[in-house]
């Protein structure tokens, strides 16, 4: 298994994208944040946010699943700054 990974500068109220490119399938083992964020679940169109922490932190032990079709989005709630946000994971 390839191991995927990336710690990203999300601008200020910007989102961070967590999707494979065309034919890969991810599964995403822990998310890294360094100020507070929202979780969405989404396809492009539709979001469906199902999780939110302050501060930094991790999200450890998921197991999600990604495609180019269905993926995560992390959002970073900060409104004047960039911030890091971090991923890793596996290639399926």
């Amino acid at each position: 298994m390839d191991v995927v990974a990336d710690i990203v500068s999300v601008a200020a109220d910007g989102v961070l994208d967590i999707q494979p490119p065309s034919g890969e399938k991810w599964i995403i083992m822990v998310i890294t944040h360094e100020y507070d964020v929202e979780l969405y679940h989404t396809d492009g169109t539709n979001a469906i946010k199902f999780d939110s922490a302050t501060g930094n932190g991790a999200w450890t032990n998921l197991r999600f699943p990604v495609n180019e079709n269905k993926y995560l989005q992390v959002k970073n709630l900060d409104t004047a700054n960039a911030r890091l946000i971090g991923y890793s994971g596996v290639k399926v």
